[in-house]
């Protein structure tokens, strides 16, 4: 990255401005254009510096209190197929292959679903095994107990007389 992409990522890595024109501010903080900041973005998206750029929910404030992490045990050459289906349903906010921990975890797709209420994620969670019921070996939920703080990998901001060695990524 040269030094405008890093300071880009730092500007954005906790979230764009909440505005009408979010690349806007960011780019009149870079003194930049507008769409530089935009063709940055999609540069470094497409080198996978960057790997997306998306809204992180708070559901509880949302008003979905039930919060449940399925996880399914279906064929590994399925997964792909079954998983694009399951991402595809509008309750599902996130869901991803993860490795089978076997004898102890036969899972490897994993689905997260909330709800208002515990019966409204049970009804949800009888949606996913109706779809997956024909490839699926077994499954559980996990339902949450609290808030985990929702954050990705960070790069450490560079005082003016830091090292490249003291901006490693922790």
């Amino acid at each position: 990255m040269d030094p405008t992409d890093r300071r880009l990522v730092e500007l954005t890595q906790k979230g764009l401005p909440l505005d009408l024109h979010p690349y806007r501010t960011v780019a009149e903080q870079l003194e930049l254009e507008e769409a530089e900041v935009i063709d940055r973005l999609q540069r470094l998206m497409d080198r996978g510096v960057v790997r997306r750029i998306g809204l992180v929910p708070n559901h509880y404030k949302l008003g979905y209190r039930y919060n449940a992490m399925t996880v399914w045990d279906v064929p590994d050459e399925k997964i792909t197929e079954l998983g694009e289906q399951v991402g595809a349903l509008p309750f599902v906010s996130h869901s991803y292959e993860r490795p089978r921990a076997l004898p102890l975890w036969p899972y490897n797709l994993f689905a997260m679903v909330h709800g208002r209420s515990e019966a409204e994620v049970e009804e949800k969670v009888a949606q996913l095994k109706q779809l997956l019921e024909a490839d699926c070996r077994q499954h559980q939920r996990l339902y949450s107990r609290r808030i985990l703080k929702k954050t990705g990998m960070r790069i450490k901001q560079r005082s003016n007389n830091s090292t490249a060695k003291d901006s490693t990524a922790k």
